[in-house]
């Protein structure tokens, strides 16, 4: 309290100095008892030889000089100041790299040449998306890696894409990428930027993604039990609490899907393109992962770990009934216009068994766990982002149905 009194003091004297010098420039005096206001009686003091208007002028230069000074001093610190700060900013932005960026030693810039040409026999075409291509490499070192060209981030008409700041934006997600490390979760290896375009590298996982899993159960080629499909809900749950909860900053995945969701040959899931959505020009890629996307991504254009939930939940979903959430039977009348409202009404109805896949209850699975597992796909689709379990929540209540 008494440091405040002592400050508002010292203020106020300022005041009255800075009204007093203003007061002094102006030729107007700051004492109420004036000469117009007092007639004073005739002095009997001898003539002076000083000029009292050559002195007032005298005062009044000096006191326009400190104050003119003043503020001519003021005003050049904050500009050198300003200064210091832009060339701190600038000595500190983050540089743009060429040519490949390693992140393990298992993989050298050489060897990532290939990449600048296309040409090269071993550059395999495995897949391609709106977004981008995929291809199988095999390097010089026997070290076969998987390369994701991102095509779109550099599309026309889209404002930003071409500057320099856009491009270590680029940079600065792609090392943040880097730095993930958990066993369900792609860990970017190294990146070429060739031009506007980059080659994002990872770990080539020779089994596929779930979708190509799925798409093989459906053609039975491939008999997924339920303790698989448990065991890479559990796995992409993990995933989530690690992206969510565990690794700061916080990572969102925005393109949660099963083409996303990589298998190794023990089919545990490790969680593709995670940010990458961020990096792409927005709508690119809604037509095939519309089915994935949370409703409020459409209303308000707002994504948040809840919205990765949703997408989980689709996942979930998937494993549990088999189908696809792009078949046409779910346009129909009987399909209640998708795979989650369908799959809410054979709950509400009592009739969830109806929906499970013929191909895991033919084996006598265990039915209990895979009826509560739909309970927890459709509070993962809750329309409410509110409604949804966190990912640390959902890996709890995957990992408890064995309980059941």
């Amino acid at each position: 309290m008494e440091k405040k009194v002592f400050g508002k003091t010292l203020a106020l004297q300022y005041l009255i100095c800075l009204f007093f010098l203003l007061s002094q420039i102006t030729g107007t005096s700051f004492s109420p008892f004036s000469d117009s206001n007092l007639s004073h009686p005739p002095s009997s003091s001898p003539p002076s030889n000083l000029h009292p208007s050559s002195s007032r002028a005298s005062l009044r230069r000096i006191l326009l000089g400190i104050l003119f000074g003043s503020l001519t001093g003021a005003v050049a610190s904050i500009v050198f100041l300003f200064s210091i700060r832009l060339f701190l900013l600038f000595a500190n932005r983050t540089p743009i790299l060429k040519g490949p960026v390693i992140f393990t030693p298992k993989i050298s810039p050489k060897s990532l040449k290939v990449i600048f040409s296309g040409n090269d026999e071993s550059l395999q075409m495995l897949g391609s998306s709106p977004n981008g291509k995929y291809f199988k490499l095999s390097l010089n070192n026997e070290v076969t890696v998987a390369v994701k060209v991102l095509e779109s981030t550099c599309s026309s008409g889209s404002p930003g894409t071409n500057s320099s700041s856009w491009k270590r934006k680029v940079q600065r997600e792609l090392e943040l990428l880097a730095k993930v490390s958990h066993r369900n979760v792609m860990s970017l290896r190294a990146y070429v930027r060739d031009h506007d375009r980059f080659s994002l590298v990872y770990d080539y996982i020779s089994n596929g993604s779930l979708e190509d899993a799925m798409k093989r159960v459906r053609l039975n080629r491939l008999r997924l039990g339920w303790e698989l499909r448990h065991r890479i809900a559990i796995g992409m749950a993990k995933g989530l609490k690690y992206l969510h909860f565990e690794f700061i900053p916080r990572i969102l995945h925005y393109n949660l899907k099963p083409t996303n969701v990589l298998l190794d040959e023990g089919f545990e899931p490790k969680l593709g393109d995670c940010g990458l959505a961020r990096l792409v020009v927005a709508g690119v890629d809604a037509p095939i992962s519309s089915c994935y996307v949370a409703p409020e991504c459409f209303q308000s254009c707002r994504y948040t770990d809840k919205s990765d939930i949703y997408s989980f939940g689709m996942i979930l979903s998937v494993l549990l009934t088999g189908k696809d959430p792009s078949d046409p039977f779910f346009m129909e009348e009987m399909g209640r216009g998708g795979l989650g409202p369908w799959l809410r009404h054979l709950q509400q109805v009592g009739e969830a068994r109806e929906a499970l896949d013929k191909g895991m209850l033919a084996e006598g699975e265990k039915e209990e766990e895979m009826l509560m597992a739909i309970r927890i796909a459709l509070v993962c689709l809750s329309d409410l982002p509110a409604d949804r379990p966190s990912s640390d929540e959902l890996e709890a209540m995957l990992t408890q149905l064995h309980s059941f």
